[in-house]
Formats: structure tokens, C-alpha cells, sequence
């Protein structure tokens, strides 16, 4: 079976260096706290991608360790918003290109503003989705910020 997927191509295409992480998914348990289960990876080095409207600007995207939250606050005022909300679940596949449990920042249907928390920073590697459900890559935080043109910022719950 092909593990290749869009995130893979991409990042082949640009040149920059990650490494595939399988693990056994079901539809009850998509959060990425169960990926750090079933990996045995730290969940702070597991980041989840959280897709967001802002009153402004329009959507954009998050990413952050499985064991935090987002600060939606913090999010829209760093993002040029007064308000942002989830981006409910039923619109995510047709916005990002992307399922529930398998979306990645890379390779959306659209590269939106995207905000890595700045936690990733002082890691060597972080873990995120490469595109579908039960897999994943493991990049350095730098390539990913270089990849989507993302910014790191404090995004998360204290």
C-alpha cells in the first residue's frame, strides 16, 4: 500500500526532510490525545490542526499540542480579528480538503493564515497529521512554519 500522501508529495516537492508515523485509528477516539497513545509520543510534541472562521479576516488555521486548548481570544486578536469560532465539522472536508482526524496544515485546498503555537518552537520535532486518518509526520517545527508560511505565536489555554 501507498503511505504517500499530498502532505508527503509537498514536502518531497520542497525538499524538506520528515519521517511517516502509522497508528490504529477508529471513528470514536479522532483526537490527538489517542495518537499520542497509540504512538507513545509526548502529546506536547503531538500538534493538532484546528480550522477557524475570524469576524474579519476570514478562516484561518491553528496548530497546537494535543494536551492544550486554544485561546480563542488570543487567536483572533493575533489574527487581525475581534471574534473567531471553529469551523464546524460538517464544512471542514470541502474548505481544507481534509476529514476530521486526518487534516493537516499542509496541502489544504487553500493556504490560509496559519498560527503554530509557540511552544513547537524549542522542539527538534513535532508530529502532525500527513493528511489522512492513522498517519502521521514527524517535522522539524522550522520546515513547518517554512512550508504553510505559518507564524508562531502563544495560542494555547494557560
Amino acid at each position: 500500500m501507498n503511505k504517500k500522501t499530498n502532505v508527503c508529495r509537498i514536502l518531497d516537492q520542497q525538499k524538506i526532510p520528515y519521517q511517516l508515523q502509522e497508528y490504529a485509528w477508529d471513528e470514536d477516539s479522532l483526537n490527538a490525545l489517542h495518537v499520542a497513545l497509540e504512538t507513545g509520543n509526548d502529546p506536547a510534541h503531538i500538534f493538532k490542526t484546528i480550522c477557524l472562521t475570524g469576524d474579519r479576516t476570514g478562516h484561518l488555521v491553528a496548530c497546537i499540542p494535543a494536551s492544550k486548548s486554544i485561546n480563542l481570544k488570543t487567536i483572533a486578536k493575533i489574527s487581525g480579528n475581534k471574534k473567531c469560532e471553529l469551523v464546524p465539522v460538517i464544512t471542514l472536508e470541502k474548505l481544507t480538503g481534509y476529514v476530521r482526524g486526518g487534516c493537516s496544515p499542509i496541502g489544504m485546498n487553500k493556504l490560509f493564515p496559519t498560527f503554530i503555537d509557540s511552544s513547537a518552537e524549542s522542539l527538534e520535532t513535532i508530529l502532525i497529521s500527513a493528511g489522512k486518518r492513522g498517519l502521521q509526520i514527524r517535522i522539524a517545527p522550522m520546515d513547518l512554519k517554512q512550508v504553510i508560511h505559518g507564524k508562531f505565536a502563544l495560542i494555547t489555554e494557560k
